[in-house]
């Protein structure tokens, strides 16, 4: 085991911001860089935790109350803090976790209009002082997310609460990055893929003594985009 402690770091954004694409992203550079990197996704990353994404997300599940849900997160983040992140932190890894706490104070206190205050010192209790050394909120625009939002068809009970949940969490995130500027860093997908990837880098390159110059990175980023260009191209062919 290092004596070193590990660094955490954490992905946030609304729904159709691109956010998965950058953080498989951002997980395989630091892999390839040497880095001992653990990625887990909120909820889930433990056995219970898996099970109560399941039940969050089964858009079935209409009659889940609001309070019902802040405390299924709440439990499922619980398990995950205890069983996985802080073991792996004691270990010394990198810890990346697409979502964590403020998710839920963008879903389910801007989102569906819970007590945020409330949710704040709920998550302290569950989080036992464990704070992310970094956040990287991805956005986009109002009228680009509500197009994207419109191409997509909803496959969870989340993506099912409608466009205006959808925007409301959206104005929250930017609320919850003013408030925490030293932690929480900004960073729009609206445009070019490896711009956004590089913007996370560049976030990060402090906290992770990153070498944003090195041959590995530029591969990486000039893959990135490439690999956008081919599905772009791809999806343009099919549609034609």
């Amino acid at each position: 085991m290092s004596n070193k402690r590990g660094i955490f770091i954490t992905f946030e954004g609304g729904d159709g911001v691109g956010k998965s694409t950058q953080v498989a992203f951002f997980a395989s550079l630091l892999e390839r860089l040497g880095y001992d990197v653990l990625l887990l996704r909120e909820p889930g990353g433990t056995r219970i935790g898996e099970h109560i994404r399941e039940v969050l997300l089964d858009i079935n599940n209409h009659e889940i109350t609001d309070a019902s849900e802040l405390m299924l997160y709440l439990a499922a983040r619980s398990q995950i803090v205890n069983e996985v992140i802080k073991p792996a932190l004691d270990a010394g890894k990198v810890v990346l976790c697409d979502r964590f706490f403020d998710s839920t104070v963008a879903y389910q206190g801007y989102g569906r209009g819970m007590d945020i205050d409330f949710i704040k010192r709920a998550n302290e209790f569950v989080c036992d002082g464990l704070v992310p050394d970094k956040t990287i909120l991805f956005y986009i625009s109002e009228e680009e997310q509500k197009s994207r939002l419109d191409r997509r068809e909803a496959t969870d009970r989340i993506e099912d609460a409608g466009p205006d949940f959808s925007m409301r969490v959206a104005r929250g995130f930017m609320k919850i990055a003013e408030a925490e500027p030293e932690r929480i860093e900004p960073v729009s997908t609206g445009g070019i893929h490896s711009e956004a990837a590089k913007h996370v880098l560049d976030a990060t390159a402090d906290l992770l003594d990153l070498d944003l110059n090195c041959d590995v990175a530029t591969q990486a980023l000039d893959e990135l985009d490439s690999n956008h260009n081919k599905l772009a191209a791809q999806s343009g062919e099919k549609s034609s």
